[in-house]
């Protein structure tokens, strides 16, 4: 999964890099796009066409019967039966595409989140750093514990523990724009680093890293997973949560994409002749 992570984080970054600077609905739109035309391309390959429209042409033939015999209630009934029983049948065949849908859009989703979903840090703002200890590695006593802070950033306390969750935690402030890694040692283990970026650009943020398990790298994929060994649990920094502008309207990220994706997939689908 790691390995996975790694091709989209790479790809996704240098398809999105040449719109950083502009607003995110820019190109959420251009990602939305290229989402629908995937969509009704793996439909079109996966689905069974001639059903779908055999479906959809009973299902519209059912619809003229109920306004021609709209005087006959037992003929009003017996459509409306057989307008079920075709859309049972239209659903079955409309889900059968998903199972080879779903999985690579729920990859995309992931990534997108962590270009979308939070804003950059800015020179002058403080954020918290924690670190979340393996609770079996030393009992409630003090970890030996240092943060290695680069250049541009200041860390404005020492550590705080909280035994009652195992986690170390830091308040750190950014000084300047850039691109940084903070290093986190634990006793002897080696240091175990931190991306940090202060940016107002729409960039890939990492709020967490955490270990190298399926389901951690499947929900936070925006940075390597943790190395096997090390007393660390996870480590998390506290961007901002990010709203997209939508005409004015500001709204989280997943909503006008999934409303243009499902937009241009129906504007589409005559263009790609996809029965949808």
């Amino acid at each position: 999964m790691s390995i996975l992570n790694s091709v989209l984080r790479s790809a996704f970054d240098r398809i999105l890099a040449p719109f950083a600077s502009l607003p995110p609905i820019v190109s959420l739109v251009l990602v939305s796009l290229v989402t629908a035309v995937a969509m009704l391309v793996v439909f079109k390959r996966t689905s069974n066409q001639p059903a779908l429209e055999s479906v959809k042409r009973r299902i519209h033939a059912c619809l003229f019967e109920i306004r021609l015999f709209n005087d006959d209630l037992r003929a009003i009934l017996r459509a409306q039966n057989e307008i079920l029983r075709h859309n049972l049948t239209y659903l079955r065949l409309s889900l059968a595409p998903m199972v080879f849908i779903l999985p690579p859009l729920a990859l995309v989703i992931a990534q997108l989140q962590f270009h979308y979903g939070y804003e950059g840090l800015r020179p002058g703002t403080a954020t918290l750093l924690e670190v979340d200890l393996d609770p079996a590695g030393g009992g409630d006593g003090r970890p030996d514990a240092a943060l290695d802070v680069p250049a541009g950033l200041v860390a404005e306390t020492e550590a705080v523990w909280v035994p009652s969750q195992s986690q170390l935690a830091w308040r750190l402030r950014a000084e300047r724009e850039g691109d940084f890694e903070l290093g986190v040692r634990i006793g002897d283990s080696p240091p175990v680093t931190k991306t940090v970026r202060v940016t107002p650009r729409t960039l890939r943020l990492s709020p967490v890293r955490r270990d190298g398990g399926f389901v951690s790298q499947l929900l936070y994929p925006a940075e390597p997973p943790l190395p096997p060994g090390t007393p660390i649990r996870a480590i998390h920094l506290g961007y901002p949560e990010r709203e997209v502008d939508v005409l004015g309207v500001p709204m989280h990220w997943m909503i006008p994409f999934f409303v243009l994706s499902i937009a241009f997939a129906f504007a589409l689908r005559g263009a790609f002749k996809v029965t949808i």
